[in-house]
Order: structure tokens, then sequence, then C-alpha cells
């Protein structure tokens, strides 16, 4: 039998969990069953009965508050906060960082809009503000230490959209996420060919009718942006239609055969495969400059993903486990070890308006990926006034915004978001 782990010895740690009925605290409540020094102290959710029930199902006891405002920050070591709520979720982050406590960041819409801020009052206080392990954001923060750490170059970082591309040849047909678009001339472009940049077009061509962007997408790379200082190659992103084994060549610069304008960048991609081959599961992955070609020739005949001229590598982590993984975080919020870098306000996800938006229209954040109507997210430079993406959700307009516009500040009147909004 392995040996357990060392942290199963550790002090205990008492924790707070708001959005504890979502899917994201659900992961986290049946991990915790498997980590005793980690204990559910106080679960704050508005459907009390509800969390009651899942308590009930995964065997655990913990006190449930349907309103953060009741808890008693005393009896708590580490707030992980699951909201996906600016609003909500800023306020416990602050008001834990006020009591003392030290707070696992899991709501990414928090981070985007108020993430510099939180960190900073951490610092001040001798806390930790961390983003929550499981979720794409600090996965590729823990991959890039792990690659910056030997002394590679990174190119390119970033993660899969959360659902692959399967194409069957059988039918002609690509799925994802349960839709399906017939797509025959796919099969013709399951090899990169010798232009790269032309397969992935045709591909997007191919399976244009499936939606593969998503705000959540952008929300997670900002996140890692304002950690790493990596920068969009376009502000909303390239997301080629790419099989595993391309990565090495899709981001490569484009003098050699690549996508890439500048080094540094932070992207998404829609992984294609077959039925039946392993999917990336929303991982994460980095390209390097390779060096010395014996090694890394060496390296591709071990099955790494090496491009095909040799002047890039890829390394990739295919998972993101949720709540399982968030017991990494907790302890380094208390230990201090395996921190990520503190946030810097380089890279703002902003809101640029898809058509002309009149006064009076209002914003609402909505659906699994949490988008908001007639805005396009967007990752740019920070610029005065510009309002992050995620403070229009519950507001409106005060003025009229022209078509391609970023809704600035200025724009919005606020007042209108509700507390009630389900967890993450």
């Amino acid at each position: 039998m392995i040996h357990s782990h060392a942290a199963r010895g550790h002090e205990p740690v008492r924790i707070a969990l708001t959005g504890a009925n979502g899917g994201y605290g659900r992961t986290l409540l049946a991990q915790l069953r498997r980590t005793p020094e980690l204990i559910p102290a106080a679960l704050v959710e508005p459907d009390a009965a509800g969390m009651r029930r899942t308590l009930a199902e995964l065997g655990l006891e913990a006190a449930v508050v349907a309103d953060g405002a009741a808890l008693d920050w005393s009896g708590i070591d580490v707030l992980v906060e699951a909201t996906g709520q600016v609003g909500v979720g800023t306020a416990y982050a602050e008001a834990a960082l006020d009591h003392g406590v030290h707070v696992v960041m899991v709501s990414k819409e928090v981070d985007t809009v108020a993430g510099v801020d939180l960190a900073d009052k951490a610092a001040a206080a001798g806390l930790r503000y961390l983003p929550g392990d499981g979720d794409q954001p600090a996965n590729l923060l823990r991959l890039v230490d792990w690659v910056s750490a030997t002394g590679l170059e990174i190119i390119a970082i970033g993660k899969s959209g959360e659902y692959d591309l399967v194409f069957d040849p059988a039918t002609g047909t690509v799925t994802q996420a349960g839709v399906s678009i017939d797509a025959p001339g796919m099969a013709d472009l399951l090899d990169l060919g010798p232009e790269p940049r032309e397969t992935l077009s045709r591909r997007a061509a191919l399976v244009d009718g499936l939606k593969r962007s998503a705000a959540a997408d952008l929300c997670e790379m900002t996140v890692v942006a304002l950690r790493t200082g990596a920068v969009p190659d376009r502000e909303d992103l390239h997301y080629p239609v790419a099989r595993i084994a391309e990565l090495a060549d899709i981001y490569a610069a484009r003098e050699d055969g690549g996508i890439l304008g500048r080094d540094g960048v932070v992207d998404v991609f829609s992984a294609l495969r077959l039925p039946g081959e392993a999917s990336f599961a929303g991982g994460v992955f980095a390209v390097v400059r390779t060096g010395d070609p014996v090694t890394w020739e060496l390296l591709r005949g071990k099955g790494h993903v090496v491009s095909r001229d040799g002047r890039y590598a890829c390394f990739y982590w295919p998972y993101h486990a949720m709540g399982v993984e968030t017991p990494l975080t907790i302890h380094a919020a208390v230990s201090g070890v395996g921190v990520t870098p503190r946030p810097r306000p380089t890279t703002l996800l902003a809101a640029r308006a898809v058509t002309a938006l009149e006064p009076g229209t209002s914003f609402q954040v909505t659906g699994h990926h949490h988008e908001i109507n007639d805005v396009a997210p967007v990752m740019v430079a920070p610029e005065d006034g510009v309002a992050p993406y995620y403070r229009l959700g519950g507001a409106r307009l005060r003025r009229a915004v022209a078509a391609g516009g970023l809704v600035r500040l200025t724009d919005l009147e606020f007042g209108h978001q509700s507390r009630k909004e389900p967890g993450a």
C-alpha cells in the first residue's frame, strides 16, 4: 500500500465554504471525506435545505448558514469562496481578510474584478489570497512554475475549452457537449498538413455552427495573465481547432508556420479528437522553445509532443479535477508553501458591445459559463475607466454605447445585483 501523505498529519484546518451547494462545492465536500485534517466548519448556502440534503448524501456534518452575515469567523482558518458572484464573493473575501482568515478564491469572476486589491489586502495583513487548485487557472500556474523552474523558455500557455470536438468518421459528424453537426470534410483535415494555418482555418469553418468560445475561458486566462504577465495574441483569443499532438506546431511563431505574433501568449484551443481517444479534459499546456536538437529528438522518441521542425515542444496536464484538487490550495494558504504569484494589473477582462446598445439596457450574468447578454468578453490592456466584464452583472446602461465600443464604468448604473444567485 502506498504510504499516506504527510498532510494527513497536519493540525486541523477549519474551512468556511461559500456557494457550498454548487457543483464545485459538492466536489470539494466529497473530497474532504478523505482529508480528515481539513474540517468543513461552516457552509454558506442560501438553499439551506438543499445543502443539508447534500451533506446527508455525503455523510458529512457541518454548520449551514443561509447568509454569510451570520458567519462566526473566529472558528475559521480558510475561506473557500465559490459563489461565482462578484459583489457577494468580494464581500465574503474582504470579510474573511478583515477577520484574519486566508482566502482560496474559486470564483474566477471575482478575481478578474477585485483580485489585485484582495491580494494586496491579504499581503498587508500577513495572509494569503490564492486561486483554487482544481480549476484551470491555478493548475496552469503550477505548470508554468514547474516549466519555468527547469529554465525552459515559455512561448505560449493556455488550456483547452471545456468540451472536446469529437469527430466520428463513421457518421461524418462533430459532437461537442451533446450537440452534433455534419462535418464530413473533417476527415480530410485530421492531419495538420504542410500549411497549418490553412488547415486550422478550414477546420474552424467546418465547426462554425458550434459555440466554442466562452466568457469563462477568457475569465480564467485573465486570472493567469494577472499572475504571469502573459498576454493574449488577440483580444478574443485564437481558439484553434487542434489535436493534442499538434500543439507544439500550432503555438509556434508565424515565421515558423504557427499562429503566434509574439512570445509570452495566453490562449485557448478546441481539442479535436476521435471517438475513443483520450480527452484533454479541459486541461492546461505550456509550449516552449527546445534548444539542443539531440535532446528533443530523444524526447520525441519517448512520445513527447515536439514540433515537426524540432524547435518547439509542449508540456500538458490533461485534467482539472475541481474540488478534488482544492485541498492542495487550502494547505498552501495555511503553510505558505507552494503559493502562486500575486496578481498585477497587466490585463483587463472587458466588455465590448456586440451591437449598438441603448440607454436602459440591463445586463445579467447567466448560464453555465456565466455569459453576459449583448457584450463580448475581451482581454485588453488596462485603461482607466473601462469596466471589468463582470462589473456589468446586474447593472444597466445610463448612456448609449456604440457597436464595438468598450463599456466604461461611467456608462453604468449599479445597485440591481441579487445576493440570491446560485453558487458556482
